[in-house]
Parts: C-alpha cells; structure tokens; sequence
C-alpha cells in the first residue's frame, strides 16, 4: 500500500564526523519497530553502516537509506557519511530529500563539517531540526552549542527543549533527562528498557527559573507568525501548546527558524522526542514546492516545465545513487510525480531513450524488499532495476511528457595516485572495475595518462583513495599496485594575450591555407573556461564556425603547457582568414590549434594548486606544537579560538603539505588532536613548485 503524501517524511541525517549520526538511527529503527536490536557503531554491527568497510573504520562511507513508521507517519531516512572525502553522498541526498536532522555534539559544538552540511541544506532550501547530542560527555554545554549554531551558521535556532544537566557522572550536576519547554515538563528515560520507557514529571525546582527564560524566548519568536496568536499572547502572557506546535510547523517550513532539541543518543536519551519533532516540524513531499525542468524536445527550444507531487501528474523522478551489486545496477530514485511501476519503459531525456524499469523496490540499507503494488507514487524514495545507461542526476520520465530537472553538481577531484593491476592479463578486468566504480561515485575519476600510459585515479582524499582501494581488492578481487598520491594541479594564464595561428602547406598540388586570431585572458566564469565566438557572419560557414569553436574548446580542455586541466580562462575567437579555394576543415583546425598553443605559451603559465581548509581541534599544551608544524607546510593560519579546554586552529594549507598529516598530529599531540580537511580553493603555487616541473 502506497502511504499518502501528507503522512511521509523523506529526510536525511547530517552531521560532521562522530557526533552520533549512526548511533541516532539504529535508535530510531529500534524505537520505531523496524529493528530488534540496537546496533553499535564500535562493534561494527549497525543496519545503515553494512558495508565491511564501514564496520572496519567504525565510520559511514556510504549513504544509507531506509524506512520506518513512526506513529501515523513513514520516515524515509537517510544516513549521510560526516567525512567530508565523501561529501558527495551528502550532496546527492540533499538534493532529493524534503528535510534534514542535523546533529551536533555538545562537546565539540559546531565543527568544519558542521558548516558544510549546513551550507550544502541551505543551498537547497531544505529546512531542518537539530539534534544537540552527547549531553552526557564530560564537556557537553548546550547554551555554548546553540550560541556557535546561530553565530557559526548564521541560522535561527529554537530551542524545544533544554537538558537537566550536563556532563557525565560522577559530577552531580551531570546529565540526567530533558525540559520539554512547550508543554513545561521534565522527562526522564529508563536506562534498563533502553530509553523504551520514559517518565513524565514536574520540572525540578532548580530549572524553573532557566526553564521559564527559554521558554519566553520560544513564544516571543512564534507568537510573530500569527497575528491572532501575537494578541493573545500579548492579553494573556502564554501561548496553548497546540498553537505552539502548529507555528513551529510553519516556521520551520518556512525556513525561518531550525527548532533544537537534545539528548544522548548513546543512553537513550531523548530520540522519541526527536522522532515526534521529525513527524511533527518536517516537510511531507505536499509541503515542498512543486520541481521545475525544461521539457528538452519542445519546438522552440527548451520550455520550462512543472511537475506537483501528485500521483495523476505525469511520472518524473531522479536517480541520485546507482549501486551495483551481485543483482545488478540498482538506481536509487526519487519520485517527484506521478507513477512509477514494474515492467515499464520510461525516458531518459539527457540521451533521448527509452529504459526498461523490470522492478520497483522498497530499499532497506543493504536489503531490497518487493513491493506488493509493484509501483510507488509521488513523494517516494525506491530503487529501480533495468535502466543500463543512467548515470547520477539523471531524469526518468514519462516519454509523452518530457521533462528534464536539473541535475547535480558535485566537486571536483583534487588528489590522484597510480594504480596497476599485477599482471597485464588483468588490465582490462581494472578498467572494467574502475568503471563501474566511477558510475556509482561521482567524485572518482579514471584515466589514462596518455604520456606515461598509467592509469590514474583521482578523489577528494586520502581516505576516499585508499577505500576504493580496498574495494578493488576486496569486492572486485583485483590485486593492484598503488603509487603515492599525487595533487590535482591545474593551470591558467597570467595576461591577456592577442594571438594568431596558422596553417598553410601543399598537399597533392593543392594549398592548405587558414589563419585564426584569438584573446586569452584571466577570468573566472561558472565553468572552468568560457568560450565566446566574435567572429563577424559570413567570415566562415555557419557549420565551420561551430568546428571551429569545438576545436578551441577541445584544445584548450585538454590542458595547458605542463599537461594539467586549465582554468579560470576565457577565449575568444575573433578573426580567421579563409576562402574556400584554399581553406579545409583540417586546415581551420589545424590553426586554431597552433593559435591556443600559442596563446597559452605567450599569456604566461601559471600553476594553481588546490588549497584546504583546515580545522585542528588540540589541548592547550600542544597548540605551540602544532603551530610550528603548520608553518612548516606553507599553511596560513586564520584564526585560533578557545572551545570549552579545547583550542580549535582554523587554517588554509596547500594539500601537496598535507600528506601524512593524520600520523604526524597524532605524534605531535600524544594523540589528543584532531582535525578535518576540506577542499577551499584554487590558488597559485610557489614559484618552485613551478620551477621543479619544468626542470
């Protein structure tokens, strides 16, 4: 039976790396039904992290999806990797999903990762309740966490909820159960039935006074969306509970606040709560707006198209994940309208055909359930089998209303490293393996070094790296050699420059004759080069002009002077000498070629390496330690901030220093630090680095 629209919450849980995200789900699967046991993220044993990896690393690497029924609502539930080498698992759940859960943990606040997962929800809209977690850690403080979500995140949190205490015992004052601030009650959870069992009671004396200050500040800001609520609040000095929820809905769909509730998800603490918070505040798919796309074959050019979430619209959907396994691909979508069902043809509009989807499925983290309906409806989440040439982003849709939604974009790789199989009989069993491998993860690049004749893989880390290393030897069977990693470098032009190529040769008797004026010049567009025709009409044909443009793109992508991509660089085409006794094709071609060589020969090379953005989380005896350490790797240090008896570095390093970093902080700090690293930035490498290739 398909749920109504009204009753589902498709939503995700994000976080930075360890603040609970896994541990939170394996709770709401326990408390809701959909598990018998509560896995442990030490143990290896959670539903959502399946994979050996995972379980090894004591991390998620992969997003997870899964459903469950809380009360009369289903959650579809998606549990996010924090690690940001596997960001692009986050980024394809964001772009599907109607709400998010955030999670911080109250020892360590709002982390780089933190601001990253927030960034990726707010760009798309996606509106969210965050979950203060670990209240019951030595260093846990609520107020401090909820002060750095609204100045670090620039966000409008609420809090629903304040702790009974902080910290762990033996401190008397550690963390005990939770205020809830709208209905004015202390709640307390049995450790013994595993939180299954809860205690409703007055609230101590001590937390009145705090709990009556909070809550003010809670009807001060909802009374504000209701102008009848507002008067009443004004005669009467309070607000009905009902009222208070139904305002918190509406903000939080608006997007104008994100309600905060804690807890410790590790004890048991307060995750029923945060399962009401998720059926009561978050979207269900009639609350999001409608999507927007193009319909790609309409006679005038591209048409903007709209589709509702209801199920006697057209079909639509996206696939945001493809997986393969000993069953075949498995493409994870999301319908957006209409029906999809089993044994049916839809279109993928990016190539123009028609795909044959042999079977909905119900996806369970590593388990696929059949669907007794064999369809599903708007505003569900399913895994399809039988597409053969979707690639991530794509639409399906129905073939006799096409439309096209926009499709995700993900980072850019920024690291590489060798890798060969051990005996040459296997080479074609990698590029098979790197193949598909690069279907299912949009952040992983294969290729061939045309110089060198290795094979190349490129990611967003160390880590993303080595698992995909491990998964060609452990899933794939394959036994490959691995040399160091090596930077993505890229380059661009340092002046604008005015250049002209030419060709002219005899061939056969004939003359071969063509010239071709260009500008290069810095500039810093949506794509890494830009490329403008200025060429009056009539100078060459119409279909040579496109050639031509094909050609200077094809030129200029396949890299600059030292072999590496180009960026930040547009070029125009402004001239070219040509009449038709003398000009060829090859010959226009042949010219604009030697004019893009030229250009970035004359314009002046310039190496860009990619830049990091750096938090190390340290004790204060070490913070000298690693300040002189980050020196040493060319790393610019922004700023330095006290963290509870922590103090939080906040750095930009050049990722060519940063290999090793894990071994060499650890070594530093006795292994107290911590730290994670994002990619920030392209930025121009010293004149050394330079010099060394060229040398």
């Amino acid at each position: 039976m398909s749920w109504p629209a009204e009753r589902i919450r498709n939503i995700g849980i994000i976080a930075h790396i360890d603040a609970g995200k896994t541990t939170t789900t394996e709770r709401i699967l326990f408390y809701s039904g959909s598990s018998h046991r509560m896995g442990d993220v030490d143990d290896g044993t959670t539903i959502t992290d399946y994979d050996p990896e995972e379980q090894q690393r004591g991390i998620t690497i992969y997003s997870a999806a899964i459903s469950c029924r809380w009360k009369d609502s289903l959650i579809n539930l998606i549990d996010t990797p924090g690690h940001v080498d596997f960001t692009a698992e986050v980024e394809r759940s964001l772009r599907v999903l109607d709400g998010g859960v955030v999670i911080f943990s109250a020892r360590e606040g709002v982390e780089a990762q933190s601001e990253t997962v927030w960034r990726q929800a707010n760009k798309y809209q996606v509106p969210r309740i965050c979950f203060i977690n670990k209240m019951d850690r030595i260093g846990a403080d609520f107020e401090r966490t909820f002060l750095e979500i609204r100045q670090r995140l620039a966000a409008e949190p609420l809090a629903l909820q304040i702790p009974i205490g902080a910290g762990a015992p033996p401190d008397p004052r550690a963390f005990r159960g939770l205020i809830d601030l709208i209905e004015m009650r202390a709640l307390y959870f049995d450790e013994a039935s595993k939180g299954a069992k809860s205690e409703i009671v007055a609230i101590p004396a001590e937390f009145e006074e705090v709990a009556r200050n909070w809550r003010r500040k809670l009807l001060d800001q909802v009374a504000l969306l209701d102008d009848a609520v507002l008067a009443h609040y004004m005669e009467h000095d309070d607000i009905p509970p009902a009222d208070i929820h139904r305002l918190v809905r509406l903000g939080t769909l608006q997007r104008l606040f994100q309600p905060v509730l804690c807890g410790s998800s590790l004890n048991y603490v307060g995750v029923q709560p945060l399962m009401d918070a998720i059926a009561a505040y978050l979207p269900s798919p009639l609350d999001r707006p409608p999507v927007t796309g193009v319909n790609p074959s309409a006679r005038r050019g591209p048409a903007a198209e709209v589709r509702k979430p209801q199920a006697d619209e057209p079909f639509c959907g996206l696939v945001f994940k493809i997986q393969s396994d000993a069953h075949g691909d498995l493409c994870f979508v999301r319908v957006y309208s209409g029906v999809i069902k089993s044994r049916s043809r839809v279109l993928n509009p990016r190539l123009g055909k028609k795909e044959l989807v042999s079977q909905v499925w119900h996806i369970q983290a590593d388990r696929r359930e059949k669907i007794d309906a064999e369809s599903a409806e708007a505003g569900e989440i399913v895994g399809l089998t039988g597409p053969k040439d979707v690639v991530t982003g794509d639409t399906l849709c129905d073939g006799q209303h096409p439309v096209l939604l926009e499709s995700i974009a993900f980072p850019e790789p920024v690291i590489s490293m060798a890798v060969e199989p051990e005996s040459s009989a296997e080479r074609k069993k990698l590029a098979d393996a790197l193949q598909l491998l690069a279907r299912q993860d949009p952040t992983f690049r294969a290729r061939i070094n045309e110089e060198t004749g290795q094979t190349l893989i490129s990611g967003m880390g160390e880590l993303h790296l080595e698992v995909i290393r491990h998964r060609l030897e452990r899933d794939l069977k394959l036994n490959v050699r691995v040399h160091r990693p090596r930077v993505s470098y890229r380059e661009t032009i340092r002046t604008a420059q005015e250049t002209q190529g030419s060709f002219n040769r005899s061939s056969g008797g004939s003359q071969q004759y063509a010239k071709i004026t260009l500008r290069l010049e810095p500039f810093r567009g949506d794509e890494p080069i830009t490329l403008v025709n200025k060429l009056k009409p009539g100078v060459v044909p119409r279909e040579l002009e496109e050639l031509l443009m094909q050609t200077i793109g094809d030129e200029a992508r396949g890299g600059g002077e030292l072999g590496y991509p180009l960026m930040h660089v547009k070029i125009t085409l402004i001239d070219a000498d040509y009449n038709e006794s003398e000009g060829t094709e090859v010959a226009l071609q042949a010219a604009a070629m030697d004019a893009v060589r030229k250009g970035m020969h004359d314009a002046g090379v310039v190496l860009l390496e990619p830049i990091m953005k750096l938090e190390v989380v340290v004790p204060d005896e070490f913070l000298g330690n690693i300040h002189q350490d980050l020196n040493i790797r060319r790393a610019t240090i922004v700023g330095t901030e006290q963290r509870g008896d922590l103090q939080v570095i906040t750095a930009e390093a050049p990722l060519s220093q940063m290999f090793g970093y894990s071994t060499q902080i650890r070594s530093l700090s006795q292994g107290r630090a911590s730290y994670s690293m994002e990619p920030l930035k392209y930025d121009e490498a010293p004149a050394e680095v330079l010099d060394s290739m060229r040398a």
